[in-house]
């Protein structure tokens, strides 16, 4: 024993035997008072002197630490607080005086842990407190006591209840020693010295009575004294172990040998088999079962209920291996036959990432299976450091992970593109940190195909998508149609982290950029997208864009959008002439240009009022241009008067000219993309409307030419019969107010239609190519405006019934028109031969030959007599009468008609028509 160990010993000596020289503990006053009023304390025997040693030492060198945090100011505050509510001010203030010098005592020889000491004397006083308060007549007993006062249950022995309360006193104080040695840098040692001290003294200066160890119960480990046995329990302890190796060397022996007789199989080669299993290998005990699609235990092998579900549970994650493994092995093999796609590939390597640091972890864990447990003593033997419970441990984060994949491997087997990445992208909205970081390093893998697209697209006008995985799609078209269909969005394809607004601009872009290479010709969109991408600070290479950044995709795609759209808006309107196209197309498909139209109907109307299968469509080309020479047409532009050409519809047997003849106003390209096929064919049928109802002015214009009142001199009609006077001017009225009718409904049609139609939709026109800022709101704008044409012009789908009887009244005024013609060449031929002599008119009837319809043709009965020529202007007069009241009953029971169609038309206002047509209501 070195002079360290002699110290220590000494030290703990001195401890033991002046607390068995103080009072008893039944003593009635405090610890000073018992001493003064008992000047002769009691003189402990040997033997409980050597039983105390023995159990102060066995207690110093155990693994006891207390219950409470180590606050030394908490502490202090509690011995003052105490003192204080005990009525002894005074000492708390002494000490606290005492406190102040005792904690500025630093360096070498002080002490350290000095909230150990203060914890020591602390509960040395409560210890003595309780002791006082117990009843007088009530023995104490040495293990309750000591339970009670909180320190460690006594050794079992023979003497006094005194002597067990002694003993339990330098128990606390011995306790609170250990735990100032075990928090004490330079008395770590001590503890060890102690535990050796104790051996030393057990093999002979000690009582025999602790030499023997024996099992109480099944668990717990008790002190027994040999001379106790035949007279049953006096007392009992748990043991607090003095040498703990020996004790779990002894535990894990015994914990083998019980695993052993339970299990045919060692926990090592389970776990050795689960990690197999793990990597999709079957193990020599843990193989797949097909039928229970899963990694069991043979039925057969006697293993425990709770091993075999465990085993069960960790094999879960080699079945969800797997099946992730084989996801990606199929996809990879068929790639070549196959259209995997690019974000399926980028799939499988995020997937083939994934498990490489599943590998990496199952490489751990094997190294660690063959690690044995590190035990205290090198002579004990263990089995590896690995067990199943620690497996379960181990794989709770990669069995979360190993289960989301497996869910995207089954969700995605049939997908493949933006219809993948949206997939994918639907399982990251969870609430665990866990499972959403993973899922967006996932799909920064998975999308980065699918990005790289719209970057290409967007800033180049690029599509390359072998695969069909974009949410755009293109296919082959003509020039004319690249705009509208050249490229289209493919919903099943748009994933669900991109807006279907944000989706239709990238569409938009894209489209934009391929329409001014196409069909413009024009590359100055290179610049506008390098802009685009400066301005929201991100670059035109690849890889600029990823998952999780939709911010500064909408950003770069707003930006490049704005720019192009703008650039391409400028082409059409200063380069194409946009606006000057549709202005030509309005002043001579809508007839706008009043002189123009009339001098070409002017020209025309002969050459149109035949057979539509005997007209010249080069005549007819040659009548156009002499229209426009002579008119303010001439002074429009080469370049729009070379668009305007005749164009004749496909006509039936008996059509006039009328009915065939039209004008086509060819915009070429790219100005096409707005006026296509469709769209020139309503231009055409509103140009066939309004040349119908042009037409029909024109007649009545020529009628009133022949109406006019100085056609039938005074001297003619003095010279006539009452009979046939009367009959003249009753026709002749009837006639004039028919026209009247006529007139004056066509004029208000013809009114409405040229201003509150055409004026007013081009006006709207006009606004919104102002505001457009971008081809597609340039299409809607001329698509609206000529939608609105048709609705007004009762030319759409919801007016076809007014449409019909408007073209109804159109044929009767022209019948009205043919009518009133034949009824004015009577009159005019009647006229003018009333002074020719009887002889010379009955020689021009026979030279004419007669004829049997006696009421169209006059002049079959001006060679007779003169009475006969009365009686034959009678007769005529009176036949055309009847068919005028034929034609005014029909066209007054149509205009009706039409006029009580005009309110229940809700989708266009004809409020202004119906006002103008009936302001009188004399059709009401």
């Amino acid at each position: 024993m070195d002079d360290g160990d002699r110290r220590a010993l000494d030290l703990v000596k001195e401890l033991v035997h002046r607390l068995l020289s103080t009072s008893p503990p039944s003593a009635t006053a405090d610890s000073h008072q018992s001493t003064t009023l008992n000047p002769n304390p009691i003189i402990p025997s040997d033997q409980q002197y050597h039983q105390a040693l023995r159990y102060a030492i066995r207690i110093l060198s155990s693994r006891m630490t207390p219950s409470i945090a180590a606050d030394e100011s908490a502490m202090v505050e509690s011995i003052k607080r105490r003192l204080a509510t005990q009525g002894k001010s005074s000492d708390a203030l002494t000490f606290a005086d005492v406190y102040t010098k005792f904690s500025l005592k630093t360096g070498q020889g002080s002490v350290r842990n000095k909230w150990a000491v203060l914890y020591l004397l602390k509960t040395v006083s409560e210890d003595r407190k309780i002791q006082k308060h117990q009843s007088t007549s009530v023995a104490p007993n040495g293990f309750l006591s000591s339970a009670l006062s909180g320190g460690l249950p006594e050794l079992v022995g023979s003497e006094s209840n005194r002597n067990f309360g002694l003993r339990n006193d330098c128990s606390k104080v011995l306790n609170n020693v250990q735990g100032y040695t075990d928090n004490s840098k330079d008395s770590r040692g001590l503890v060890g010295k102690l535990g050796k001290m104790e051996k030393g003294y057990s093999d002979g200066s000690l009582s025999d009575d602790f030499q023997s160890l024996n099992c109480v119960g099944d668990n717990s480990r008790v002190l027994r004294g040999k001379g106790e046995v035949g007279k049953g329990w006096s007392g009992g302890v748990l043991m607090v172990s003095k040498d703990p190796e020996n004790l779990r060397d002894m535990a894990y022996k015994e914990f083998v040998n019980l695993s052993k007789e339970e299990n045919e199989v060692s926990e090592d080669v389970l776990v050795r088999d689960v990690l197999y299993a793990c990597q999709g290998i079957d193990g020599k005990y843990v193989k797949y079962d097909k039928n229970e699609d899963g990694y069991v235990l043979p039925d057969w092998m006697k293993v425990p209920r709770a091993t075999r579900s465990v085993v069960r549970k960790l094999c879960e994650l080699g079945w969800l291996f797997r099946k992730v493994k084989g996801y990606i092995s199929d996809s990879m093999n068929q790639f070549p036959a196959q259209d995997v796609g690019t974000v399926g590939q980028a799939f499988c390597a995020a997937l083939q990432d994934e498990l490489s640091e599943y590998y990496k972890l199952l490489a751990v864990l094997e190294g660690q299976a063959m690690n044995p447990i590190p035990l205290g003593s090198e002579s004990a033997c263990s089995g590896s450091y690995m067990s199943l419970r620690r497996l379960s441990v181990w794989f709770a984060e990669p069995i979360v992970k190993m289960r989301l994949m497996a869910v995207l491997v089954d969700n995605c087997k049939s997908l493949k593109g933006g219809a993948m990445a949206g997939a994918i992208h639907m399982h990251a909205q969870h609430g665990d940190p866990l499972v959403n970081d993973f899922m967006k390093r996932l799909l920064r893998r998975v999308c980065s195909p699918l990005f790289e697209m719209v970057r290409r697209w967007v800033l180049e006008g690029e599509l390359e998508d072998i695969f069909a995985e974009f949410f755009i799609v293109s296919q082959p078209v003509k020039g004319e149609s690249l705009w509208r269909e050249g490229y289209r969005l493919h919903a099943a394809m748009l994933p669900a982290f991109i807006s279907q607004s944000l989706a239709k601009q990238i569409l938009r872009t894209g489209k934009s950029i391929n329409f001014l290479r196409v069909c413009c010709d024009d590359r100055g969109w290179a610049d506008a997208a390098t802009e685009a991408a400066t301005a929201v600070g991100t670059t035109t290479t690849r890889g600029s864009l990823g998952y999780g950044e939709t911010d500064a995709l909408e950003s770069l795609v707003t930006e490049a959008a704005k720019r192009i759209d703008k650039h391409l808006l400028e082409l059409m309107h200063k380069r194409y002439k946009f606006k000057e196209h549709c202005l030509a197309i309005k002043r001579y498909l809508l007839l706008g240009q009043g002189d123009f139209v009339q001098y070409l109907m002017d020209i025309v109307g002969p050459e149109l009022s035949e057979p539509a299968n005997t007209i010249s469509s080069f005549k007819l080309a040659t009548l156009l241009e002499s229209a426009i020479t002579s008119s303010n047409a001439q002074y429009d532009g080469c370049d729009i008067r070379a668009r305007l050409r005749v164009k004749m519809m496909p006509h039936k047997t008996g059509d006039r000219g009328w009915d065939v003849f039209s004008l086509e106003y060819d915009a070429g390209v790219p100005l096409n993309t707005i006026f296509t096929e469709s769209v020139m064919t309503r231009y055409i049928r509103v140009f066939n409307f309004l040349w119908k109802l042009r037409r029909v002015e024109h007649a009545l214009t020529g009628t009133w030419k022949t109406m006019k009142p100085n056609c039938i001199t005074s001297h003619f009609f003095s010279k006539l019969p009452q009979t046939v006077k009367l009959q003249l001017i009753l026709t002749s009225r009837k006639c004039q107010v028919l026209w009247d009718e006529m007139n004056h409904f066509v004029s208000n049609l013809q009114y409405y239609i040229m201003f509150e139609v055409l004026e007013v939709s081009w006006s709207n026109l006009v606004k919104e190519m102002e505001l457009s800022k971008d081809l597609d709101d340039l299409l809607a704008a001329h698509e609206k405006y000529l939608f609105s044409i048709l609705e007004k012009s009762l030319l759409g789908e919801r007016s076809q019934e007014l449409n019909k009887t408007l073209f109804v009244l159109f044929d009767l005024i022209l019948r009205f028109r043919s009518l009133a013609d034949r009824l004015y060449e009577g009159i005019n031929e009647l006229q003018s031969r009333t002074s020719e002599t009887s002889t010379n008119s009955r020689d021009k009837v026979k030279s004419r030959g007669k004829s049997n319809d006696k009421t169209s043709e006059p002049g079959s009965w001006l060679g007779e007599g003169r009475k006969a020529l009365t009686q034959r202007a009678g007769e005529f007069l009176k036949n055309m009468g009847n068919d005028m009241d034929v034609i005014g009953k029909d066209y007054t029971t149509i205009f009706e008609g039409f006029i009580s169609q005009l309110p229940v038309q809700q989708h266009i206002d004809l409020k202004f028509l119906m006002f103008r047509l009936n302001f009188t209501e004399f059709y009401s």
